[in-house]
């Protein structure tokens, strides 16, 4: 426990010294009853007469002049509270065949309408970062709980060219990483830069951070998606692929070429499988939204200083009205 004013603690001396003051009146009181009592003038008046019971009123009082006194330093305890707490990375595949229309209106669309539902309903102790990736991956927004820059940061994104999934793993768990105060995890081009060995966390344990993979799962760009994926499953983090588009596919106009895309769920169930995490298949927006509505932050407990002022406060009080209510019934009086 740490007090924010411990100062005041130095008021406790006060206890004592109450304690000492009515020992004094107790005596003083025994005196003036015993003389009064030798000159015929208090018949009746004794100690005898009212008991041990005289003691509790003032024990009561002791007690929440104490508390009262130990509240005004202002205490602070570290309490256990579960709350939903956590990083989501929302991971745009922002390639050319996102602009397919086989999702009302488009892909990108309806992916970035979803987004946007999910991010107004997300509590503030859920950090939110947006990554976009295509041919390479980065971070358009660092994990924040700022929702309007996380909205904004979605807006802008468009489709460009081709799509390398293990990009947008890459440059998501950088932004996780980033978010929680460490350096970049790795490089995003791993044809290029052998595979960091990360220490497997132990089963069962996982990181408060997952990352919503939205895309056609079209991988036209090196590398493989899987060792990435790995990467992620070392360090405990789920992804959750959503795939954009539908099995069979439809027929794109991009720079005078026709290119014919589909969802390709096999790579996306793959790296949901490898996570630990899941594998969605939205119809339309409208069961894109209840994807994003189901994924929910992780529960953890975390442990916070909170000030207890106001309850031993309460407290205090309480138990003084309580000791006054005693005094009132047996002896028509305050202590």
């Amino acid at each position: 426990m740490t007090f924010i004013w411990p100062v005041m603690l130095a008021a406790l001396i006060l206890v004592p010294l109450a304690i000492l003051l009515y020992l004094w009146l107790s005596q003083r009181r025994r005196s003036l009853a015993a003389n009064l009592g030798s000159m015929g003038l208090a018949d009746g008046v004794t100690e005898s007469k009212l008991g041990k019971r005289r003691h509790i009123p003032p024990l009561i009082f002791l007690v929440g002049l104490t508390l009262l006194l130990f509240a005004m330093a202002r205490p602070a305890a570290e309490v256990s509270l579960p709350r939903q707490e956590g990083t989501v990375i929302l991971a745009f595949d922002v390639s050319g065949s996102m602009a397919a229309d086989d999702l009302k209106p488009t892909r990108m669309e309806a992916a970035k309408a979803a987004a946007r539902e999910f991010i107004q309903v997300q509590p503030a102790s859920l950090q939110v970062g947006v990554v976009a990736f295509s041919e390479s991956g980065f971070a358009v927004q660092p994990p924040t709980n700022d929702h309007e820059a996380i909205i904004s940061s979605i807006e802008r994104l468009s489709p460009q060219r081709s799509t390398s999934l293990s990009a947008g793993i890459i440059a998501s768990l950088n932004a996780i990483a980033v978010g929680f105060g460490q350096p970049p995890l790795v490089d995003t081009d791993l044809s290029e830069s052998p595979v960091p060995t990360a220490t497997p966390l132990p089963d069962g344990i996982l990181t408060p951070a997952v990352i919503l993979l939205l895309t056609d799962g079209e991988n036209t760009a090196p590398p493989d998606p899987f060792p990435a994926a790995q990467i992620a499953a070392d360090r405990g983090i789920r992804i959750y692929t959503i795939g954009i588009g539908s099995a069979a596919g439809t027929t794109l106009e991009i720079n005078g070429f026709s290119v014919h895309t589909q969802l390709d769920e096999a790579v996306l169930k793959e790296i949901s499988q490898l996570t630990g995490g899941e594998y969605f298949y939205p119809e339309n927006e409208a069961d894109l939204v209840e994807i994003y509505k189901g994924i929910t932050p992780q529960l953890v407990v975390k442990s916070e200083q909170m000030e207890v002022t106001p309850v031993l406060a309460g407290a205090s009080i309480f138990i003084l009205l309580v000791g006054g209510l005693f005094s009132l019934m047996w002896f028509n009086r305050l202590p």
